[in-house]
């Protein structure tokens, strides 16, 4: 079947899939907002609005938010990434109008007590606190912090206590009033529910929501760094980066099928040689990472200290090997293959389905199909791959390191590895 879509007055997007034979409805507002989004002055307001709009709405105290879905067996989540925010839950079909009810409060009247304010600061500083405390997930956010140095994009989306103590009421309610708006915002809902009754139910309720919004991204480009925090942990915590392309780049699928060829899974090229071939890593893999105005392309492993220094020239040779000579058609149709079955597979999960949905409508205004996909991946050749991995791996690194890395290689020697021969 195909999405429905519809276009309120006030140009809201609200789309629909209909799965008759499902007793569940997944469902949820995406906005098109995040930590990019935001300035330095108020990093990390994303994040801590997506916490608040749950303290209390006008009708609903916290508690009763969580009480409303959960008395009915339904679940209800939320999360703040870099380009997006998201309010879902998912619900037994009959349910699905009080989860329509009590999403859209959160977006139309959260009330932003002083109470819960002072308590779910120090719950984010908590936050904040847990990241940090945790070398594999902190050095992703130094990687980002170089790779898109002096930029919104390279800030990380938790923000710092200091800023997030510093946040109140006014500033939670003007950031909502700048960069939540209809026009970048889409209401999905996949499963067993009417498309014409779920435009009622959100029409009813988002139909006032003002049109446009007032605020100003950063433009985003890649630059490239280095950053290294030494730790007394067991392991030392690795991330190499390259420049990477946007959602909307012809190049999308060919450098997709380029990092899984060279690190998607346990037969691409890294986990072979690094870890089967010279037991070097427990994980190692290559991630492409796609922006509305830019890309990046990383590879993250783990190792123990004496072994950073061994490890980090066989990447450099893996990377150089890809770029300067055509992978195999064997390669190219497994590579084919995975990414084809990851997207079949998520058509399985009601949850995945709206979350593509909504996402296709922000970022393109139009649902894709499944086929168009699968066409575009299969007109991938092997002369795009190599160029995809030319043009990637040309760029400036980025080079980020946590943990126990006494004596590791430094950023001008690992550009000197990954010159070309």
């Amino acid at each position: 079947m195909k999405p429905e879509i519809s276009v309120l007055q006030n140009g809201l997007r609200v789309v629909s899939l209909k799965y008759p034979q499902y007793e569940t409805v997944s469902l949820g507002i995406w906005v098109k907002t995040g930590s990019a989004c935001e300035q330095e002055d108020n990093n990390g307001v994303s994040h801590f609005l997506e916490h608040m709009v749950f303290k209390g709405t006008a009708s609903r105290t916290a508690a009763e938010i969580s009480e409303d879905i959960e008395n009915v067996g339904g679940q209800t989540n939320a999360y703040t990434s870099r380009e997006f925010t998201a309010f879902y839950a998912k619900m037994l079909k009959d349910d699905a109008e009080l989860a329509v009810d009590v999403l859209c409060e959160l977006i139309t009247s959260p009330q932003f007590a002083e109470d819960e304010l002072l308590k779910e600061r120090e719950v984010v500083v908590q936050e904040i606190k847990q990241t940090y405390d945790d070398p594999g997930d902190i050095v992703f956010d130094y990687m980002q912090a170089q790779a898109f140095a002096g930029q919104a994009m390279g800030r990380p989306i938790l923000g710092t206590a200091e800023r997030v103590r510093s946040f109140g009421a006014r500033e939670l309610r003007h950031y909502m009033g700048t960069n939540y708006a209809a026009e970048n915002m889409v209401f999905c809902a996949v499963g067993n529910i009417d498309h014409r009754s779920l435009v009622e139910m959100v029409e009813k309720r988002l139909g006032g929501l003002q049109p446009k919004t007032s605020f100003v991204a950063d433009r985003q480009h890649y630059t490239g760094g280095y950053f290294a925090e030494m730790r007394d942990t067991e392991q030392a915590q690795v991330v190499l980066g390259f420049d990477g392309y946007s959602y909307a780049d012809d190049r999308y699928y060919a450098a997709m099928l380029m990092s899984t060829i060279l690190g998607g899974g346990m037969s691409s090229r890294l986990f072979q040689e690094i870890r089967e071939k010279r037991g070097l890593v427990y994980s190692i893999y290559s991630f492409p990472t796609f922006y509305t105005g830019a890309g990046f392309t990383g590879i993250a492993a783990a190792t123990d200290n004496e072994q950073v220094n061994k490890m980090l020239p066989v990447i450099a040779d893996e990377i150089k090997k890809i770029a300067e000579h055509p992978v195999s058609e064997t390669e190219l149709k497994r590579a084919k293959a995975q990414v084809k079955s990851a997207i079949m597979m998520s058509l399985e999960s009601s949850s995945a389905v709206s979350e593509k949905l909504a996402r296709q409508l922000l970022l393109f205004n139009r649902s894709i199909p499944i086929a168009e996909t699968i066409r575009k991946i299969d007109e991938v050749g092997i002369e795009d791959i190599r160029n995809s991995a030319v043009n990637i791996f040309s760029s400036r690194p980025t080079y980020a390191l946590v943990g126990n890395i006494g004596g590791h290689c430094g950023y001008e020697e690992l550009c000197e590895m990954l010159k070309a021969k």
